[in-house]
């Protein structure tokens, strides 16, 4: 430790040069300095306070620094030393010293200035990820395309009281994940936040949403911007929320019942029942019999936004009783739709006050999906609310185009009708066709090849329509939702409050039109009350509500609990409604309570319910009691209805074991008022649940169970027993430790019809097993799954999109001119990727059994490289093999699907197979290094026009040896077997056996930079159909240079010598060609990669292709990308 010390000095000696200080010390380490100039080391003394000389031990001296380091001492010592003479220790200087100026100060009086390097930083002091991308591509066979991407998250702080959070996503596909954007110049998904600590701005993709309101209660995904602001304290707090967006979601609600046995997909629709609907990411709920269901491949469903298709998992088998309601926001782009919503909140300490106002309003003259002529807008003005009523002739003129499926006008016989034509010189229009219903058109569908539907006229037999199909388009109106409401609470002391709120809202469903306004406005109320009136160790509370609904009164989402309507059979009643509820609550301890509640609901003149409910729990040591029983009586000028209904259960627990019962029963009996017969509404069931359990539900455990039901439905106007069903169900977590664990589920049901004797088994099973054997030689992960759904067959077609940003290319097989659908390919070059595939919405399914086996096998010799003997050899190899096998046979009769591999009786549907098994010598070496691979690939589809099966099988060795420094050999040997099955298109039908060698020799300038020329030879052999043959020989060179500074170049020339036997034109020889043409064919690409700075590159890319017959092509593209 240095310090100066806090001495006395005292000056026993001030003749000359010799001079003494006294100096005290302490107990720690310390440097003293003496003098300002150095010391003359011919003279130094130090002694204590005894006048005994100081040990030299103690101490340091040094004389150039004249500094005096002690070590730790409690004493007065005595310091004597001599100086050097003045004359050698005196600074002398040409100029006076005053007037100089010191050389750091001269740089600010005379500078040069410098360039500096930048140190610029993008978003300095925040947290940033991600980059941005922008690029263009050009070429002689395609028009200049821009692509681009982003993806940024910016965290931080703007300042001490500002914080920062964005999220900006693009593509140019805008297919959503997580977001929804329709059109190339819309942002994927972007949000950004600014906040404190008591204000906030929102801006980009916002869920907005008010869960504090029963009428105006509502959750949207809107793009716009939104604030809120909060002001006062504790005892006097105001909160001011206000929101203006575009509103991109509508609400839906789709209600179904479960097919025995078929986990999905199950197809959801808009609003007015379109099946083409995009959903918005995360805007779904999904219930079951009323109980909310949690979404995940590991939980109970998953779904397809942009298909709009649920699925649910093998883990939440579906049965036949199951009813399945799905709330979820669509895309709803007929018009520019403008949301505003504001709020504000008073809170006391014991009363609050708040009031809200939303606006959901359609830009009439701002239509999106639909472009309405004059014609249109006075149908929709004639039309009021009825949407029956606002149907419109489809067809208008139209241009020739080969990616669009036109109509001529014809008139024959009398009748005046569309006919479908590809011939540019007609007169062509564009028509939609509408299903209309059986008979009830004029059109039917004559084919479903094309990318386009055709249909076709037919004549009426004898003045009846022969046809389901009309040329009409169902014309959508703009719409206006307003909604207002004030509410507040008043809490006089703990345990007792009452609360009121009022709503009023305007509905117009047809801004072209007056008629029909009369019913726009609509009013609400309900007042609400809770008091304790026991507070001791029972506790007891009673309550009361109060609730008008007016019949026009309509809110943004549904009013009450999801099975309301089936609760109440109300699904059919309107009128001004009145809701009165009365209960007690009884608590005897912090664990248990039972509620009883009565409720009293009426319709204006036709209809009138009164239910009973007990709700509760009771926990008593190990053992918990819990039940929800009901009984509903009630009037209808149609139909009375009583409905019983009870769910209970007991659970007895002790240490890690569990058993437990459950009774869930029904009678919904529903009778016309006049004839008192039953209504097809009425059923009962009775279920008898039975389990036990062992573990920790979060470690290891195991669960099985026996389910029995029995079923009564309308026979012969009265409730008799139509089906009983068996279910027995385990789940389990067997074992979980750091290498490996092991799960089973599985559900088995039985379900018997009575009358006709009929089974209907179905298996949802799921086996998921990880695990490593003798420490990591061998690792295995295994997932076997068995469930029984429906596949769909699949509907697309392909629209046109700029050169390069599409996928497939059209080639024209038969010559007709017609753009059909197996005509698609695959695009081998940017330049002719013209375009997208789009699935198309479809209702046809096929029941089906599947089986889904995933696994994969490594065994890692190298564990023992350090091994002797045939261990060490064994240590040179490496084993992987992998199944993925995803089968669907066709549902038919009582069979169980097991073997994931089927067997020759099933009826395959569909197909996902991928089969691969390696086995490595010297991997990663290039020493010998060695490869054999075993490939098997499979898929078939189910398509609207028939099914496709593809089959491929291949056998590849790899051989590669570094010779020496500078010299690596490769070669690759290939079989293969190619097999295509088109069902109903024959060019399509194809087996092709293919080989290839590729021998190959690099040399290499160093790690960075190397040479290759290569030569391949391939032999390909249609064995079906016209017998085609290609003999290929291929001989080019590649090259890769990469530097230190981040620069990289590689490229490739390759010369084709094509000798093909057979129509060029086919499909099959597409396949065999891969795109190039028959004779020589030169290809050539070239690729530069830089980095311009710490945060920039670029890329710039130019390829091209020539041949014998066709013009040389050349494409190039320059990237640049930001990163953050």
């Amino acid at each position: 430790m240095v310090c100066l010390l806090s001495f006395v000095v005292s000056w026993a000696q001030n003749n000359g040069l010799y001079q003494t200080k006294k100096i005290i010390t302490d107990s720690i380490p310390q440097k003293i300095v003496l003098d300002s100039v150095a010391l003359n080391n011919t003279y130094f003394e130090i002694v204590n306070n005894q006048g005994v000389p100081l040990d030299t031990l103690c101490y340091k001296i040094d004389f150039n620094a004249a500094t005096l380091t002690l070590e730790p001492l409690n004493d007065t010592l005595t310091v004597s030393y001599l100086n050097y003479p003045d004359f050698l220790t005196k600074t002398y200087a040409l100029y006076d010293t005053k007037r100089i100026v010191p050389n750091k100060e001269g740089a600010y009086i005379f500078k040069v200035p410098e360039k500096q390097a930048s140190t610029f930083m993008p978003f300095e002091g925040l947290n940033t990820n991600g980059s941005i991308s922008r690029g263009i591509t050009v070429g002689n066979n395609q028009n200049l395309v821009t692509n681009s991407n982003l993806d940024l998250q910016i965290v931080g702080n703007l300042s001490d009281k500002v914080q920062i959070r964005a999220s900006l996503q693009d593509s140019n596909v805008p297919l959503q994940n997580g977001g929804y954007s329709q059109k190339m110049d819309e942002f994927d998904q972007i949000f950004m936040e600014l906040f404190s600590t008591d204000w906030s701005i929102k801006a980009g993709d916002l869920f907005l949403e008010n869960r504090k309101s029963k009428f105006l209660n509502f959750n949207k995904k809107v793009q716009g911007i939104s604030g809120s602001v909060q002001f006062g304290n504790e005892n006097s707090k105001t909160t001011i929320e206000t929101a203006a967006a575009l509103v991109r979601g509508q609400y839906a609600k789709s209600e179904f019942v479960g097919q025995e046995g078929n986990q999905g997909p199950y197809k959801l629709k808009g609003s007015n029942n379109q099946l083409y609907i995009l959903i918005i990411s995360g805007s779904e709920s999904v219930y079951v019999n009323g109980r909310k269901l949690t979404r995940g491949e590991q939980n109970d469903y998953v779904i397809d936004y942009n298909s709009g298709e649920i699925r649910f998992t093998t883990l939440f088998p579906i049965t036949s009783e199951m009813r399945i309601v799905v709330e979820y926001q669509y895309t709803d782009r007929n018009y520019t739709r403008f949301l505003g919503y504001g709020g504000i909140k008073h809170e006391r300490e014991k009363w609050n006050i708040a009031g809200y106002v939303y606006t959901e309003t359609d830009i009439k003259n701002q239509p999106v999906q639909q472009n309405l002529n004059k014609e249109q807008i006075d149908i929709l003005k004639q039309a009021g609310d009825s949407t029956s009523l606002m149907m419109a002739p489809s067809a208008y003129l139209d241009t020739y185009s080969e990616n669009k499926t036109l109509y001529k006008k014809v008139v024959e016989n009398g009748y005046e009708f569309y006919e479908y034509s590809n011939n540019p010189t007609d007169t062509l229009y564009m028509v939609s066709f509408s299903y209309v219903g059986p008979s009830n058109g004029n059109y039917r569908l004559a084919s479903s090849a094309a990318i386009g539907k055709i249909f076709e006229f037919v004549a009426p037999v004898e003045g009846f329509k022969q046809g389901d199909y009309e040329p009409l388009i169902q014309l959508i109106a703009p719409t206006r939702l307003t909604l207002a409401t004030v509410l507040g609470q008043y809490k006089p002391k703990d345990f007792s409050a009452v609360d009121f709120e009022v709503g009023f809202s305007n509905n117009d469903l047809n801004l072209y039109s007056s008629i029909d306004d009369g019913d726009n406005q609509g009013f609400a109320g309900n007042i609400n009350a809770t008091h304790r009136v026991l507070n001791n160790k029972w506790k007891v509370d009673v309550f009361g509500n109060v609730q008008y609904v007016s019949k026009n009164f309509q809110t943004i989402e549904r009013l009450y609990s999801i099975e309301f309507d089936r609760d109440w059979n109300v699904s059919n009643t309107f009128g001004n409604q009145s809701l009165i509820t009365a209960g007690s609550k009884f608590s005897p301890n912090d664990n248990s309570y039972f509620t009883y509640e009565y409720s009293r609901l009426e319709y204006s003149d036709n209809y009138i319910g009164h239910k009973q409910s007990l709700v509760g729990t009771y926990q008593l040591n190990n053992f918990n009691f819990n039940t929800n029983t009901s009984f509903l009586t009630a009037k209808g000028s149609t139909y009375n209805t009583n409905f019983a209904r009870s769910k209970t259960q007991a659970l007895y627990t002790k240490n890690d074991k569990w058993a437990g019962a459950r009774l869930d029963l029904e009678n919904y009996q529903v009778k016309d008022v006049l004839t008192q017969q039953f209504q097809t509404l009425s059923q009962k069931y009775t279920q008898i649940d039975a389990f036990v359990g062992k573990g920790d539900t979060l470690k290891t455990y195991i669960e099985i169970g026996y389910r029995f039901r029995v079923n009564d439905s309308l026979q012969n106007n009265i409730l008799q027993n139509v089906s009983n069903a068996h279910s027995f169900y385990a789940k389990s977590q067997l074992f979980k430790t750091k290498t490996s664990d092991l799960s089973v589920y599985a559900n088995y049901r039985h379900l018997k019809y009575t009358d006709t004797g009929m089974t209907e088994p179905t298996l949802n099973s799921r086996i998921a097993y990880n695990d490593r054997y003798f420490k990591n030689l061998i690792q295995t992960n295994s997932i076997y799954e068995t469930s029984s759904g429906s596949v769909a067959q699949q509907e697309f077609t392909y629209i046109k999109v700029d050169a390069g940003l599409g996928t497939h290319m059209w080639n024209d097989y038969n010559g007709n001119g017609i753009q059909e659908l197996e005509e698609f390919e695959i695009a081998p070059y940017p330049d002719l990727a013209e375009y997208v595939r789009m699935f198309l919405p479809n209702q046809t399914f096929v029941k089906t059994h599947q089986t889904k086996l995933t696994q994969v096998f490594n065994f890692n010799f190298s564990i023992w490289q350090n091994d002797t003997g045939f261990r060490k050899f064994l240590s040179q190899f490496h084993i992987q093999s992998s199944f993925i096998i995803d089968r669907s046979i066709l549902r038919d009769g009582n069979g169980i699907a097991w073997n994931p591999f089927g067997k020759a009786s099933d009826e395959l549907v569909a197909e996902n197979s991928n089969i691969r098994n390696s086995i490595y010598f010297n991997r990663g070496k290039q020493h010998y290094t060695t490869i054999y691979s075993l490939i098997n690939n499979r898929a078939k589809n189910l398509m609207n026009y028939g099914s496709l099966d593809n089959k491929i099988t291949t056998h590849q060795l790899q051989f590669q040896h570094l010779l020496n420094k500078w010299w690596l050999a490769q070669l690759t040997n290939k079989l293969d077997k190619v097999e295509s099955i088109s069902e109903n298109y024959g060019s399509k039908n194809y087996l092709l056996n293919n080989i290839s060698i590729q021998p190959k020799i690099g040399y290499l300038f160093s790690q960075n930079a190397r040479i290759e020329l290569f030569y391949e030879w391939q032999d390909k052999k249609n064995v079906q159909g016209d017998l085609e043959t290609l003999e290929q020989h291929r001989i080019g060179t590649a090259f890769n240079w990469s530097t230190s500074q981040k620069f990289t170049l590689n490229g490739e020339f390759s010369f084709y010598q094509n000798k093909f036997s057979g129509n060029p034109l086919s499909a099959v020889a597409y396949q065999m060609l891969e795109g190039l043409q028959p004779g020589k064919n030169i290809t050539w690409r070239l690729l530069f990669q830089r980095n311009l700075t710490k945060y920039l590159d670029a890329n710039i890319s130019y390829q091209g292709r020539t041949s014998e017959t066709a013009k040389t092509i050349h494409t190039g593209s320059i990237q640049l990308r930001a990163f953050f």
